[in-house]
């Protein structure tokens, strides 16, 4: 059974949402404390969080790079404003996915469920690519033989490169590879995503030798470079 924490100040809607999730393999356990979110993660070791923006004490961004700072654990970000700026910044925080209120109870579970999908699948156990070593199986990157402390929609992005060395990716092929659908109101959450990558992986991040900027076209990545990781 998939294991859930919910971190939202509607309590009416946690009890919905633990009665419904059940009925799905879900165990979800929720706060209404922001400032708790560490504590319980610590407690029930979710799979993933859910988590609310607007929330008195401390509001869902400020939860969400907290928790990034401290694991790399899914999180699926709500927003009953579900403006574009919301969803970006949420994702610029470290979140995987973003669902605006109101929503389908339905429409969560198919997104736990993608998204977990997302996480745990295997693929290509281990390869090599330049500098880079992708442990699939542990889901992590490797770069000269440190561990890159990677977000998973980063290290999806980052492994889809990897993989498809010198293909142009536009971004809608990112789109659809992260999140399966094509939704051009996200197109600018890749742009976030490659800075996020370029400011772990490039010696100089405005000056970018692996992960290129095809202009108007998309991203790919160049293997033949090896800058050293600023300390």
């Amino acid at each position: 059974m998939l294991k859930a924490l919910l971190i939202d100040d509607d309590a009416k809607l946690a009890n919905l949402l633990g009665n419904y999730l059940t009925k799905f393999e879900i165990e979800l356990n929720s706060t209404t404390e922001p400032t708790r979110a560490l504590d319980l993660i610590a407690e029930h070791q979710p799979d993933l969080v859910i988590l609310d923006v607007m929330m008195p004490k401390m509001d869902g961004f400020e939860v969400c790079s907290g928790i990034r700072k401290k694991h790399k654990i899914p999180i699926i970000m709500l927003s009953a404003r579900g403006e574009s700026f919301d969803r970006i910044k949420g994702l610029d925080m470290g979140a995987d996915d973003y669902i605006a209120k109101p929503f389908e109870p339905r429409e969560l579970v198919a997104r736990i469920h993608s998204l977990f999908r997302r996480v745990t699948d295997q693929g290509e156990a281990h390869y090599r690519q330049d500098v880079f070593a992708v442990n699939a199986i542990r889901r992590e990157i490797s770069m000269d033989g440190q561990i890159l402390s990677l977000t998973n929609m980063e290290f999806e992005l980052l492994e889809l490169l990897l993989a498809s060395p010198s293909t142009l990716f536009s971004r809608d092929d990112i789109l659809k590879h992260l999140r399966g659908i094509e939704a051009k109101i996200f197109s600018r959450s890749i742009d976030i995503l490659i800075s996020r990558l370029r400011h772990k992986i490039e010696a100089n991040p405005k000056e970018p030798k692996f992960i290129k900027t095809i202009w108007g076209k998309g991203y790919m990545f160049l293997p033949g470079n090896k800058p050293t990781l600023e300390a």
